[in-house]
């Protein structure tokens, strides 16, 4: 998919939030997608799940 396909769609599912469900709607769903797409990058780039689990366990200690 490409990049500017996926913005279009991100754009038009914000755009459906704030119509139908309000500012809070549309907040939460750019929140979402900017965690997705944070996650999205991680994996990318060569992410593992086990990276996760050690970084949640420095935080621990």
């Amino acid at each position: 998919m490409s990049a500017p396909l996926a913005g279009m769609i991100a754009g038009m599912a914000l755009a459906f939030a704030g119509y139908f469900g309000g500012f809070g709607a549309f907040l939460l769903v750019a929140a979402l997608g900017g965690l997705g797409w944070a996650a999205g990058r991680w994996v990318e780039n060569g992410g593992r799940a086990p990276d996760v689990r050690d970084f949640l366990e420095r935080g621990r200690r």
